[in-house]
């Protein structure tokens, strides 16, 4: 009976449906989890290069996971939970504190702010405008600074919120550590299987992009947070933990990028009026150290994978966040990393 085409074709169907429920059960069970695998695998795809060195060196894979654990928690976890109690309010209150500081902005320079090279005649002669009333610099940046705010604000409650991803993250990312090569040959295996051996070369080809990402854009961005706010708890400016949150966004913005100077020299002007001259001095130079990170570092970083287009790296950073809160400012870009690389690959291919 089973023999006539049209049971063979109702057969067919329900093992395709049933196919299908099952795969959307998957899905729902994996779904709250959906972001802490994804940013698992993107550590793990990230830090692979230094996980096959431990393993080089004599470390049992299990070993090298957990040395690569224990640094993920110093360099991600442990920062975040130091961080995330309070950041939100630390932030607002900031946001308040730079708007006071804008409206009692005094009408004269510093005099070694006009003396910097190249740039001091200009800044000097904008914050002579703004303060005579020529610029109201804040009633210019008034439509946007509440915007500004309530983005800052989110993203640091978003910092809390995720929290738990992130330590589940970490989880996943030491499985993929341990079982990588047999998960990889796997995943390969299944792909030679849809698509030939051009279908499981992507996967090469997706990991470079995703490490040229994560070493280009997330490994500068942490660098220059890093850097800008242990110069400015160095100089004892307050708040120097906020101030390097913020750098972080902004560097990861790309569009923001350049409000990292506000942040070092306001800060300068902030400690010159409070008469720490040479700390002030100090924080201009430490700008300029700041900023040669983007423009000397990020290439050689990006030079380890694949670099990719400044359009898609805004776009996922800002999708990301949206789609999956503080860890999507990260997965956004790597995922539009990994599908602008196999798309050029499987466009050469077919050219």
């Amino acid at each position: 009976m089973s023999d006539h085409p049209h049971v063979a074709t109702i057969e067919r169907a329900l093992v395709l449906l049933l196919i299908a429920l099952l795969l959307g059960g998957v899905f729902e069970v994996l779904r709250p989890f959906f972001t802490a695998i994804l940013f698992g695998a993107i550590l793990a795809v990230a830090a692979w290069p230094l996980r096959d060195v431990l393993v080089r060196i004599g470390l049992p894979r299990g070993a090298a996971a957990v040395v690569l654990l224990l640094l993920a928690l110093c360099l991600l976890a442990v920062p975040a939970l130091i961080l995330a109690p309070g950041l939100a309010s630390q932030v607002a209150h900031g946001s308040e504190r730079i708007a006071e500081v804008l409206a009692t902005l005094p009408h004269t320079p510093p005099d070694w702010i006009a003396a910097l090279p190249l740039v001091g005649e200009q800044i000097a002669e904008l914050w002579s405008n703004a303060a005579s009333g020529e610029l109201d610099l804040v009633a210019t940046l008034a439509p946007y600074s509440e915007s500004l705010r309530h983005t800052l604000v989110a993203v640091a409650a978003g910092l809390a919120d995720s929290l738990l991803q992130l330590v589940l993250a970490l989880a996943v990312a030491t499985m993929f550590w341990v079982h990588g090569r047999e998960l990889a040959a796997e995943l390969r295996a299944v792909l030679r299987r849809l698509g030939g051996d051009a279908a499981a070369g992507a996967l090469d080809t997706a990991g470079a992009s995703l490490r040229g990402v994560a070493y280009g854009v997330v490994g500068t961005a942490a660098l220059q947070a890093t850097l800008m706010g242990t110069g400015l708890a160095i100089a004892g400016v307050a708040g120097a933990p906020t101030f390097g949150f913020i750098t972080l966004l902004l560097s990861l913005s790309q569009i923001g990028a350049p409000l990292i100077y506000v942040i070092g020299l306001g800060s300068a002007w902030w400690l010159f009026q409070g008469g720490a001259v040479g700390w002030a001095l100090f924080m201009v130079g430490w700008c300029v150290v700041v900023s040669a990170a983007d423009h000397v570092i990020r290439p050689v970083l990006i030079s380890f994978g694949v670099a990719m287009p400044l359009t898609l790296v805004i776009l996922g950073v800002f999708g990301g966040f949206l789609s999956f809160g503080f860890l999507g400012l990260f997965i956004g870009p790597s995922l539009l990393a990994v599908a602008f690389t196999l798309l050029a690959a499987w466009r050469g291919r077919t050219a």
